[in-house]
């Protein structure tokens, strides 16, 4: 069976990367395609407080389950919209260890920061200042297939250009450029 293709947006919080991937789901039209979101596993944990070490171990493991997660449904065969934050290098490293890297088209969701910092306070659901923590460490290891900026294209435009991109994946990948740059294998 063949590996499913994987759309994997990156970037920071309130960046557009959700409303991106719904945009794809209506336009992509040559297969079945699934959203996963870090957000969506983030959601299925207990509420229960946890301590601030807890918390980390307990957020380190969800991600990498994500990770896990979105391996396996592209293994089965299924296409995938990958919504997620790689603000910490482990992130990263995980998934160019994990995810079939010809298969993934790396996209990187950008947005102005004072934009960003809008959003999120109009959103009132993220802790203040998170988009501009996250702001310089998302896009730090600075390769991509294609780029996108919500800060001047709407979610539906940046879908198009992806969309439109898709069939035209360069050959090495940034996957595979940045898996051989930092796990030193081509292949997965």
């Amino acid at each position: 069976m063949a590996s499913g293709r994987i759309i994997f947006l990156n970037g920071t919080s309130s960046s557009g990367k959700s409303s991106i991937a719904r945009e794809l789901l209506a336009i992509l039209d040559d297969g079945v395609f699934f959203h996963m979101a870090v957000d969506t596993f983030n959601a299925m944990r207990s509420k229960r407080e946890l301590g601030a070490d807890e918390l980390d171990a307990a957020l380190r493991r969800t991600r990498m389950g994500f990770h896990r997660s979105i391996a396996a449904m592209a293994e089965a065969g299924n296409d995938i919209v990958v919504d997620h934050v790689l603000s910490e290098p482990w992130r990263l490293l995980d998934c160019l260890t994990l995810l079939p890297a010809k298969d993934v088209l790396f996209v990187g969701v950008r947005c102005p920061l004072d934009e960003l910092t809008r959003r999120e306070l109009a959103r009132g659901d993220r802790p203040s200042g998170l988009a501009a923590h996250q702001y310089e460490r998302v896009h730090s290891h600075g390769d991509y297939d294609l780029e996108c900026d919500t800060g001047t294209a709407s979610p539906r435009e940046c879908a198009q250009r992806i969309k439109d991109f898709l069939p035209h994946r360069p050959s090495p990948t940034a996957f595979t450029r940045l898996r051989l740059k930092h796990v030193g294998s081509p292949v997965r």
